[in-house]
């Protein structure tokens, strides 16, 4: 066990996870996250907490965010904003099919590095020495695919939350559309594809869940027995680990656990035990 605490640089930022060491800050506080090019402001998302986890190796927070700091950040962001806008107005002198996404600015290095997307390879070689020319640092050009861009920009899923990306997804795994059928989705690119236009990350990480539903639950179409009389099931509900069943008495439907249909009885008696019954 461990104490664990997580940070954002950017508001619905990516969230990144740190030892509080002997510090406590509360949700809102600016701390400093130790990285490759020196301490940098972040704000706490997550106070410090105890995670029952193995949580070696993780990097140890560095205190609060004093005014010199703070005067820091302040400054580095009225020049992520500057190379932006200066970006912008450049790659539209050039005529060049690009969209600023996002820029960081290192100033102990005077480095810019300004991520892009575009719908295929850009030869920017001029754009880059116009850049350097007018923001007087060396700059650097990334161009990033629809799911990184949406990362970074952040922004409201299908479901009514914040992206996944943009807030506890790490890493992104490839997605198929045999997920979506095996969860019952319709197949409809408008109805399964995330803000990025590709198909939704959820599909990926809760694919595992519906599998192993679909190994224990009665199928489509099955007889079954529940507590309010036999019928017929008709669909699944896996996110409530419930089957909807249609009663021979009547036609009703009605929600029943899955553990608590059966059908035959020694199917159900051998699966759950006798304690079921």
């Amino acid at each position: 066990m461990g104490m664990i605490m997580a940070v954002s640089f950017t508001r619905y930022g990516r969230l990144y996870y740190l030892d509080p060491g002997g510090h406590s800050p509360k949700v809102g506080d600016k701390v400093l996250v130790p990285t490759d090019s020196g301490p940098e402001v972040a704000e706490c998302v997550w106070a410090p907490q105890w995670s029952s986890e193995d949580i070696d190796g993780l990097p140890v927070c560095a205190g609060s965010a004093e005014e010199e700091h703070l005067a820091r950040d302040e400054s580095n962001k009225r020049r992520r904003a500057e190379a932006r806008s200066v970006a912008k107005r450049l790659i539209k002198r050039h005529t060049l099919p690009m969209k600023v996404v996002g820029v960081d600015y290192l100033d102990e290095e005077n480095v810019y590095t300004v991520y892009f997307s575009a719908p295929h390879r850009v030869d920017f070689r001029a754009l880059v020495r116009d850049l350097a020319r007018n923001l007087r640092a060396r700059v650097e050009l990334r161009q990033i695919g629809p799911r990184d861009e949406a990362r970074l920009q952040g922004g409201i899923g299908p479901c009514g939350r914040d992206l996944c990306c943009a807030t506890f997804l790490k890493d992104f795994e490839p997605v198929s559309v045999r997920m979506a059928k095996d969860q019952d989705l319709p197949v409809n690119p408008l109805r399964i594809a995330g803000a990025c236009g590709r198909l939704m990350c959820c599909l990926k990480y809760e694919h595992p869940l519906y599998q192993e539903f679909r190994a224990s639950a009665p199928r489509v179409g099955m007889n079954v027995d529940t507590p309010e009389g036999a019928g017929t099931v008709v669909g699944h509900n896996v996110p409530s680990d419930s089957v909807v069943v249609r009663l021979n008495d009547g036609g009703r439907r009605c929600a029943c656990s899955k553990a608590s249909v059966c059908g035959p009885r020694k199917a159900y008696d051998s699966t759950y035990g006798e304690q079921g019954g």
